[in-house]
Formats: C-alpha cells, sequence, structure tokens
C-alpha cells in the first residue's frame, strides 16, 4: 500500500496507540511459562507481537482471545512439530532463544529475511556460556537457530553493549539454571523484564547496574498493558513540530527507563506535560499532552541512547525544525534493525530538504531548512514508515509514502490515527 499526506492547517486530537510491544511481548511469554491463569488486557496489535502468541501456541501454550482479552493457562511448553516462525520481531526472537536454551526438547527457530540477517551472537555467546547448546547458521551468528537439550548454569556475565534483548534472554535462561546468574549491564536499558519478574515472585535483585537473579518458577498474573511510549513519539512529535499542534495521547507506560525520547525532547525544548500519573501493574503510565513548540539544537549520546534506540527515528526528524545543529552518536546499533536506520534516516530526511549527514554510529541534522514533500521508500521498517507519515504532516506539498502499510508491524491503525487528527 502507497499512500499520500498532506500538511493540514491544524493538527487536534486525542489518540490511544496500541498497547506497549515489550510489556506485550513479556506478559505473553512469562504467563505461558508461569503457573496459573493469567488474563492480559489492551495486548498489542502489531504483527510482531502477535508472532509471539503464534511461536508460544506451537510450543503448546493454551491461549485464548476472548472478549478483547488474551487469557493464557501457564505450564511446561512441548517439542514444536514445524520450525518456530518469528516473523519480523527481534524481540520474539530474542528473547524466545533465552527460554528454548532451557528447555528439554530440540526446536528450531528463524524468521523473515530480516530476521535471518539480523546478529544472534550477541544471545547465543553468553548462552553458551550457560550451558545451552545451540548451532546456526555462521556459527549461531544468523538463524536459523537449532536449541538442543540442555543443562543450564549461572554466569556471571558482563554485558558488552546496553540491551534491553540480551538482557532479558538470559534472565529468561537463568530461570532455567542451577544457580544464581549475575549481570553487569554497562547503562541501564529498559526494566520491564525485571518489574514484571518481581510481581511474579521471581527475585531479582539490583545492586548499582549489576542484576542477581535467582532460579525460579513465574506465577501468572494479570497485565493491563499500557500504550506503547514509541508509538505515542510519532504523535508528540507531530504536535511540537506543527505550528497549529495540540495533541493528548492517552494511557501511556512513562516507565522511566524508556522515557529518554521525553528526556531529549524536553531538552530541546519541546512542550510537553503528563498528566494522570497513575501506576498500574508496577508500571507508571501517564497522559501526554504535546503542543506546537520552537525547538533548540542538542547533542544525544551515551546513556540516553539506550533509552531512546527505537525513538531515533522520529527524533531525527523532530531535529529537522531545531535551531541549530543535532547531533545523534552512540547509536551504531541502528544500523542492525529492521533497516539500516542510520542510512535510511539520513537517505529520506534529505529527499524532504533537510540538511543530514550521516556518521558512523549516528546522524548530525541542521535544522531551520524547510521540508517539501517527495517520494518516500519505507525499507519494509515500521519506524520509517511512521516517521515519513509524520513527516508528511509537518513538509510542504505532498508526501508519497510506498509501502505504508509496514506501519502495521507494530501500529495497525497508525494511518487512521494519522487522519484523525488532522484538520483542514
Amino acid at each position: 500500500m502507497d499512500t499520500v499526506i498532506q500538511q493540514p492547517h491544524k493538527l487536534r486530537g486525542t489518540i490511544t496507540p496500541p498497547g506497549d510491544k515489550s510489556i506485550s511481548h513479556r506478559s505473553a511469554i512469562f504467563n505461558a511459562l508461569a503457573q496459573g491463569t493469567s488474563h492480559i488486557s489492551n495486548y498489542g496489535t502489531g504483527a510482531d507481537v502477535q508472532s509471539t502468541l503464534k511461536v508460544l501456541r506451537a510450543l503448546g501454550a493454551r491461549i485464548k482471545k476472548t472478549d478483547g482479552l488474551i487469557n493464557i493457562v501457564g505450564g511446561e511448553l512441548k517439542e514444536p512439530s514445524n520450525l518456530l516462525y518469528t516473523g519480523n520481531s527481534g524481540t520474539t526472537t530474542r528473547l524466545m532463544a533465552g527460554v528454548l536454551s532451557g528447555q528439554k526438547f530440540l526446536s528450531i527457530m528463524s524468521g523473515d529475511k530480516s530476521i535471518r540477517m539480523r546478529p544472534m551472537a550477541r544471545i547465543v555467546d553468553p548462552l553458551r556460556e550457560m550451558g545451552a547448546s545451540i548451532e546456526g547458521r555462521q556459527g549461531g551468528r544468523l538463524c536459523p537457530l537449532v536449541f538442543k537439550q540442555s543443562n543450564l548454569h549461572g554466569i556471571e556475565y558482563d554485558m558488552p553493549i546496553p540491551s534491553a534483548q540480551v538482557k532479558s534472554a538470559l534472565l529468561l535462561a537463568a530461570l532455567y539454571a542451577d544457580g544464581p546468574t549475575i549481570i553487569h549491564q554497562p547503562a541501564l536499558s529498559r526494566d520491564h523484564t525485571e518489574l514484571m519478574f518481581r510481581a511474579m515472585g521471581i527475585n531479582v535483585s539490583e545492586h548499582g547496574l549489576s542484576l542477581n537473579i535467582e532460579p525460579g518458577q513465574l506465577n501468572a498474573i494479570d497485565v493491563n498493558v499500557p500504550a506503547d511510549i514509541s508509538s505515542a513519539a510519532y504523535w508528540i512529535v507531530a504536535a511540537i513540530c506543527h505550528s497549529n499542534a495540540k495533541i493528548t495521547i492517552q494511557n501511556v507506560g512513562i516507565n522511566p527507563t524508556r522515557t529518554g525520547i521525553l528526556d531529549a525532547l524536553e531538552m530541546m525544548g519541546a512542550s510537553i506535560n503528563i498528566e494522570n500519573k497513575r501506576l498500574e501493574g508496577g508500571e507508571l503510565v501517564g497522559d501526554i499532552i504535546a503542543e506546537s513548540s520552537e525547538l533548540n539544537s542538542a547533542v544525544i549520546e551515551g546513556d540516553l541512547i539506550p533509552r531512546l534506540i527505537d525513538e531515533i527515528p522520529i527524533l531525527s526528524l523532530a531535529a529537522c525544525f531545531a535551531k541549530g545543529t543535532t547531533i545523534i552518536r552512540d547509536a551504531e546499533e541502528l544500523r542492525i534493525k529492521e533497516s539500516d536506520r542510520i542510512f535510511t534516516m539520513q537517505s529520506e530526511l534529505s529527499r524532504l530538504g533537510a540538511l543530514v549527514q550521516e556518521t558512523k554510529d549516528g546522524l548530525i541534522i541542521t535544522g531551520g531548512k524547510l521540508l517539501k514533500g517527495s517520494n518516500h521508500q519505507t525499507y519494509s521498517d515500521h519506524r520509517i514508515a511512521m516517521t515519513m507519515g509524520i513527516a508528511g504532516l509537518l513538509a510542504s506539498g505532498q508526501t508519497y509514502v510506498q509501502d505504508a502499510d509496514a506501519a502495521s508491524i507494530s501500529y495497525p491503525t497508525f494511518w487512521e490515527d494519522l487522519e484523525s487528527l488532522k484538520v483542514a
């Protein structure tokens, strides 16, 4: 599907994005392993989180959807009769690697073309240190991955890069180990796994940037999944960069390990307010109100990067509207996402007329130049598709987005929500 967007005179409205992807993945995986029955409300609607449900069902998990709830009866997984297909979901692939490493059966896991090219050594190497028997392409560096029956033991592991996916895979494998596992993080990354594990009865202690987890049995819990802040970020940027806009985004998860995008935009002078703050299932939730702002440039780097890695494409668009030159560095991880997001953002923002320079680990963006709509590719990357959709609301003329339905990977109603905000 291709789509055409034109800048409206105003942006007004209230949006509730889909359930948070990270929490949706974890709520399903953890409850499928747990003792008892759970009910998950506002489970994500994107293709990635549906891939997680399909994989769990293929492993014998009893999952039903009724009245908008995902109902899961937890228990032991079973050997699958076929390859476990994770689609385009890196989170499904990497978290399930931790689960499958601890099972007493053979399993084979792979995904689409993008997943088969994404690096898996960062997961496979520490899991092998724990005793996991894993084989795969290029010595286990690429999918498909084969998991054989293993006996896992606890390890002490220094993570070379901050990654919630790597950390979560190791925490999941640690449930099946014969002793405690210690993980040393170089910087904070999203902590949904730790929060949910504790709520489900697992002993995870923190000492600075280090985590200590004891093996144990998860107990089922009900989860009300908050809206995804990564999805909310598109509407926040639309509001602050448009000259006449005010948008409310409801029920958004504002876990401090995920709000790097809010911190970065507030550093740049964005007008963002959070109302109705509350705790739901251990996660901080609130309603975000964003409106037209005058932005200044900033340097986005260091420990902030893991807290906004998924939001850098839309943050790059915001930088085009800031006075001065914004520098994004320490983000080389972007090169191995669904697309090379450093290259793709440099390419697509340049098509709009923005002044963007690609570096090894980020972007240099000089703001203030009028953006003009153009013809844009999405590289089958949902975050690029949605970023260019927002660009269409902000650029003069018409913006053409090819393969726009890539957005459905994480946000199936994105284009409908976009249209709902436009005021002629």
